[in-house]
């Protein structure tokens, strides 16, 4: 039953994704991604690991999904003009781009199987991720993303500023 919902799952996050990339309306693109999160939330609950799924609902799907619906919402972006001259390329440029994606993963995961060795087993148990996620190694990350994200939220609001 594990395998079928992990299927399923997938299938609905790869097909979700699909349609982020080939909407041409942003909020809809965006509404699309958050299925597409909530997705491999259920997946990583299915492969045993919950606490990463919750931090995937509620880190990605909420905090991050409502900060760039709030920016396109506040910019009033609309939806894109479709240029027939351009499509081809882009159409090519996009399908060339999964091929080569699709094949360095594929070489990478090659590398990593033959390159495991027994004693790095995968734990996503909470408190593991918690020693990793508060440990001093961290720390200029977080605070590096943490003014990332001020500085672009700033900059959302002066693009958006109206002149009176």
């Amino acid at each position: 039953m594990d395998a079928i919902l992990f299927y399923a799952f997938a299938a609905i996050a790869v097909l979700a994704a699909v349609v982020v990339i080939a909407q041409r309306n942003p909020i809809y693109s965006a509404f699309a991604l958050v299925v597409t999160l909530c997705s491999l939330a259920v997946i990583f609950g299915l492969l045993g690991s919950p606490f990463i799924a919750a931090l995937q609902v509620i880190v990605y799907a909420g905090a991050i999904m409502v900060l760039f619906l709030f920016v396109l919402m506040l910019l009033n972006v609309r939806r894109e003009e479709e240029h027939p001259e351009a499509r081809g390329g882009r159409t090519l440029a996009g399908i060339g781009l999964a091929l080569v994606t699709l094949l360095v993963l594929q070489a990478g995961s090659v590398l990593v199987r033959s390159e495991r060795s027994p004693s790095l087993e995968f734990d996503a148990s909470t408190t593991r991720m918690a020693e990793v996620l508060f440990s001093p190694h961290f720390l200029y990350a977080f605070e590096a993303t943490s003014i990332l994200i001020l500085a672009a939220l700033v900059g959302a609001v002066v693009l958006a500023k109206k002149e009176l």
